[in-house]
């Protein structure tokens, strides 16, 4: 985001910009405010942020199971819909195969589809192997 910023103002990246910190901190306390485990699980259920095509827009990203914060709270939000342990025991399961694209969610179409397609449609097209995960998607 700097970078960004800085491209089109007269800073360079070491030196300080009150522009990039106004923004900086809208965009944490937004976030903040955001991040609640509901919004992270939304988040983890997007196919989209497994698709190659979007990991690869930026090179910081990475896939919403390898951000710490995002499975704590993913986690969180699964113990509540799923208080049963042989429940959440399968969801998690299920949620490895989504994540992971494997099981039945290696298809080539279900991995292409993970990008273009709007993710509602994309889990009634592709979730049928993964029902509790798509109950709540």
């Amino acid at each position: 985001m700097k970078i960004r910023i800085t491209r089109y103002g007269v800073k360079r990246l070491d030196e300080e910009s009150s522009f990039y910190e106004v923004v900086r901190t809208i965009l944490v306390d937004r976030w903040t405010k955001n991040n609640t485990p509901l919004h992270c699980l939304a988040h983890a259920l997007n196919p989209r942020y497994y698709s190659d095509q979007w990991l690869n827009e930026e090179p910081t990203r990475v896939s919403t199971y390898k951000d710490k914060e995002m499975n704590q709270e993913r986690q969180k939000c699964l113990r509540k819909y799923f208080p049963n342990l042989d429940e959440r025991n399968k969801v998690n399961l299920e949620y490895v195969d989504f994540a992971c694209k494997s099981g039945d969610f290696r298809e080539f179409d279900s991995i292409h589809n993970r990008y273009a397609m709007d993710p509602k449609a994309w889990w009634v097209i592709h979730g049928a192997c993964a029902p509790m995960l798509q109950s709540i998607a």
